[in-house]
């Protein structure tokens, strides 16, 4: 394998941010890990100039930045991709000095992208193992290259600016009325009173909510009948509170840690389901724990989920981003992830909702596995539209229609999934709001109500909600996304265009996306 030179010099110089005089701000640094490799973002404020070079024996990317400093409140990210440690310091007084220790050696490239005021310098650490895609219709060449196919790890991703952890008091026994999460700068008072008392606020039953402890594979080789169940069965939904334990996830103006707030409302999230007759509530974690992201979502498919949802809080440069988010897998992601599964031997005999592939051949394999996924594909689309569409009802939404990403935790096979940011915690009044008792309790409901609207309209065959018609709704909402046309909408849902024209009383064809659609599920009235 051809090595970098031992000491190369890539120097560029750029306004970051306008031309005004003064020593530029670093204000954090976000360490992003995908298919195409691990990617660097950090956020500045202020005009700088900058060159980086790689080093060996260990292999290391310095990145020196003139004329700035460490913005007040900076915190170093945890490990994330390649990157196995990042530390900073001062070689001159006007230099700014940071280290990325990698992995391995790894080809660097940068680019600037501005956002408003402030602008972000973006490092590509490239050089992964491209992606193998499944096709929809599999050859003796896709059999081959299976068969071949060295084991992959899943790669980790989207870490966002961590900080110091503290421990959390173990959950109490009782449902406690959900108070304000207290900023970073009151946990250690706050851990001495936690630690004498059992009521802690936002804490949940566990007896309610279990949270599952190891990932474990389905049960394979399962007949039909127990898939579908007696006819009463309660539908799993698996809730994901993300970050937690060393990886606090993004940090608010005021102190306010992300992983805090993503527990808080996967603990309301959790008692609203538990409290709905159809469904019940599963907790990936309920403490402050760290889970790796690809335990998740094995922990929800040992759990039998029928739905996972991961919460998140945002965050972003730009202290004026706003609203909430839906992600789904994107296309990308999928197919990637559908050659793994198929190559890894660990989860060959369980891929497909309990429907062993083992010793089947890999071109079965490959088909049965693709049209699991495009199902699976298809209902998380359809629930993420119902959640969006219920959270446009308490907020704005950052993008007016779902949007799509190749999130780790999204990548089940065979179980519907889905990843909300709630708002952005680094906008001082999302974060306000974040920390608002009432106002995740009206988020939660706006998931809740999403869920049940979707299982409501397309029941799992032996649910409580498959034996309830009185509960089916005589139409469903669709929120258009981008490249939809009203044809493609009404070819999705099984009706006629002109059904969809009268039910929104419109006359032309024209959609915009992010607009919301009645979809007529039941025959129309004789005229």
């Amino acid at each position: 394998m051809r090595r970098f030179p031992s000491r190369w010099w890539l120097s560029l110089l750029l306004a970051l941010a306008g031309t005004g005089a003064g020593a530029a701000d670093l204000q954090g640094i976000r360490l992003i890990e995908d298919d195409a490799g691990t990617r660097i973002e950090l956020a500045m404020v202020g005009a700088a100039q900058y060159k980086y070079f790689t080093l060996q024996n260990p292999e290391r990317l310095v990145l020196d930045l003139q004329a700035s400093r460490l913005a007040d409140g900076f915190q170093l990210p945890a490990p994330t991709g390649i990157v196995a440690n990042v530390r900073t310091g001062k070689p001159t007084a006007e230099t700014l000095r940071v280290v990325f220790e990698l992995g391995r050696a790894a080809p660097a490239h940068s680019r600037i992208e501005k956002d408003g005021a402030q602008s972000r310098l973006v490092l590509e650490l490239g050089g992964r193992r491209p992606p193998i895609a499944v096709s929809e219709a599999p050859s003796v060449a896709l059999e081959k290259t299976i068969a071949n196919l060295p084991k992959v790890d899943l790669p980790t991703a989207r870490t966002l600016v961590v900080g110091p952890v503290a421990e959390a008091s173990p959950a109490p026994a009782q449902v406690q009325a959900v108070a304000p999460i207290q900023p970073q700068s009151q946990l250690q008072a706050q851990s001495q009173s936690q630690s004498q008392s059992q009521s802690q606020s936002n804490q949940l039953s566990s007896n309610s909510s279990p949270s599952v402890e190891t990932p474990a594979p389905r049960a394979s080789a399962r007949t039909v009948q127990d898939v579908i169940g007696s006819g009463q069965r309660k539908l799993v939904v698996a809730i994901d509170a993300g970050h937690g334990g060393k990886d606090p996830g993004a940090l608010g103006p005021s102190g306010v840690r992300e992983k805090a707030v993503t527990l808080a409302v996967a603990r309301e999230l959790a008692r609203q389901i538990d409290a709905d007759p159809g469904m019940r509530a599963v907790l990936i974690r309920d403490g402050d724990r760290f889970v790796p992201l690809k335990d998740r979502y094995m922990k929800a498919r040992s759990a039998q989920a029928d739905l996972f949802i991961s919460i998140h809080a945002d965050a972003s440069p730009n202290n004026t981003a706003s609203g909430a988010s839906v992600y789904v897998l994107s296309t990308r992601g999928a197919s990637s992830q559908a050659a793994r599964w198929l190559a890894d031997q660990e989860n060959a005999a369980d891929l497909v909702g309990g429907v062993s592939l083992d010793h089947k051949d890999h071109n079965l394999a490959a088909v049965l596995l693709d049209l699991s996924q495009s199902a699976t594909m298809r209902a998380s689309d359809d629930i993420a539209n119902q959640v969006l569409g219920s959270l446009k009802n308490v907020g704005k939404a950052h993008k007016p229609s779902i949007e799509r990403a190749n999130f780790v935790v999204l990548r089940s096979p065979d179980v519907p999934s889905m990843l909300i940011e709630t708002g952005f915690i680094t906008n001082p009044s999302e974060e306000k709001r974040l920390n608002d008792p009432g106002y995740r309790t009206r988020l939660a409901t706006a998931i809740t109500e999403g869920v049940r609207r979707y299982f409501s309209d397309q029941a799992p065959p032996g649910s409580w909600y498959a034996s309830r018609e009185d509960l089916r709704p005589s139409s469903r909402m669709h929120v258009v996304s981008r490249g939809e046309t009203l044809s493609l909408i009404a070819a999705r849902h099984g009706v006629g265009v002109d059904r969809i024209r009268e039910a929104n009383r419109r006359q032309g064809d024209a959609v915009q996306v992010g607009e919301s659609l009645t979809i007529p599920l039941m025959a129309s009235a004789p005229k």
